[in-house]
């Protein structure tokens, strides 16, 4: 059963399973992330909370597009419409998942790991084809950019994977 308490610096998660007890801090409520995860679950998304689950939808076979969302502007403004632009796209990869930076850190850390070299970025975009990483999208090639713009470098790496 989910234990929750407050500190004073974040929300503490205890979460007890078959003789584990698990701690995650969450730096976000999940009110407030709520309309940033439907912004993209709206158009087909999946949004995974676990490193089990990004696991399996990244080594599968096909192509999988992952987006880091985050609270920042840059994923408000220039992410997010980027990655719904992109996933309207008539050839586009056959997963489309989201996991969320401040909220799910071992998924997010799950997914990153299969970003190296590349550091730590979020927001950021990956394609995988095959569970291979083949094309990224930091955060400052998201930044200050419009996103049709990061739309239309997805759009080509659609073309050229999927």
């Amino acid at each position: 059963m989910p234990i929750f308490t407050f500190d004073s610096l974040a929300l503490t998660l205890s979460i007890r399973t078959q003789n584990k007890h698990h701690k995650q801090k969450i730096m976000y409520p999940e009110y407030l992330v709520a309309p940033m995860r439907e912004d993209l679950t709206q158009v087909g998304f999946q949004d995974l909370k676990n490193p089990e689950e990004v696991e399996a939808a990244i080594a599968s076979e096909g192509t999988t597009f992952v987006v880091i969302n985050s609270v920042c502007g840059c994923a408000a403004s220039n992410a997010r419409p980027a990655a719904k632009i992109a996933a309207q796209h008539t050839k586009h990869p056959d997963k489309l998942i989201t996991v969320f930076a401040g909220v799910e850190k071992a998924a997010v850390d799950q997914a990153r790991s299969h970003m190296l070299p590349y550091p730590p970025s979020s927001p950021s975009m990956a394609v995988f084809k095959d569970g291979k990483l083949v094309h990224i999208i930091e955060r400052h090639q998201i930044e200050g950019r419009p996103a049709q713009m990061i739309a239309d470098n997805l759009i080509g790496a659609f073309e050229q994977y999927c």
